[in-house]
């Protein structure tokens, strides 16, 4: 099998079964929602130190019965279009995930899809967590760019999912605004008055708009303001539940680097959950 190796350095998230299952009980603590139903999200994708605990939590809740997870990254600009992993599978320290390489092929016939040679950690720092949760799951890495073709993805994944009988769930991967001088935006100072208006304005305007599933406005405001990286991703999950009927997002968890590691430069996580149920 071609398997796609790890890319990222330690400290982004552990090297060992041991060490990745140890943060993940530390993550969850003794309870887990059993009741969750949950076939859509959107997770952070910083270092697990800052924000693993937040995609931990919506990973957990995903139904247990899925059979397909896709996992939906960025860092991508606006004229690019999607990527994907072409190997058969994805390495993570708990063992090797399979691709779902059927889901692809039925993709790639309803739209150009251009293979990942890169290393990008929206997708990667995921997959651990998957392999804990769903160690039988198939999984589709993808990253899209922050414009309407994000959103077509979603619908073109649901329609792809049904077609082949696939109960599926999609993570939308983004983090949200990056200020301060070591992203080259601070349009608001520095200090609690920055890190206020990021959480009160900037990254609230683009979680509301994902809890409302406004896809339009939250490629806007992020490609505007600056409030996601990632906003393809984010879009893509909300474009993909919306067709399965829901109508609405919750906010599972929102929080800022600062508030783990005060500095002039942070960055904004949320977990938005998209629950059938």
């Amino acid at each position: 099998m071609n398997i796609r190796p790890r890319t990222l350095p330690l400290g982004w998230y552990p090297g060992s079964r041991v060490q990745v299952e140890q943060a993940i009980n530390n993550f969850t603590g003794s309870e887990l929602d059993s009741e969750s139903k949950l076939s859509c999200g959107i997770v952070p994708h910083a270092g697990w130190g800052f924000s693993g605990s937040i995609a931990c939590r919506i990973i957990s809740h995903i139904d247990p019965d899925i059979q397909t997870i896709v996992v939906i990254g960025g860092h991508l600009p606006p004229g690019n279009s999607v990527l994907a992993a072409f190997e058969d599978g994805y390495y993570t320290p708990l063992g090797d995930l399979h691709a779902d390489a059927e889901l692809l092929s039925e993709i790639r016939k309803e739209m150009n899809i251009t293979e990942d040679i890169y290393s990008d950690n929206t997708v990667e720092i995921q997959l651990p967590f998957i392999k804990y949760f769903f160690p039988d799951a198939l999984i589709l890495g993808m990253r899209v760019a922050p414009s309407p073709v994000s959103e077509q993805l979603g619908q073109v994944l649901f329609h792809a999912t049904r077609k082949l009988g696939k109960n599926a769930a999609v993570l939308g991967s983004t983090d949200l605004t990056h200020y301060g001088s070591n992203y080259g935006y601070s349009p608001h100072g520095s200090g609690k008055q920055a890190v206020q208006w990021v959480k009160e304005v900037n990254d609230k305007k683009f979680i509301d708009a994902c809890i409302t599933m406004d896809t339009g406005s939250a490629l806007a405001y992020a490609n505007k303001d600056h409030s996601a990286c990632s906003a393809g991703g984010a879009v893509c999950a909300v474009s993909f539940a919306r067709e399965t009927g829901i109508k609405k997002g919750i906010l599972l968890e929102y929080l800022t680097s600062w508030d783990i590691h005060p500095s002039d430069s942070f960055v904004g996580y949320a977990g938005i959950m998209y629950s059938r149920n």
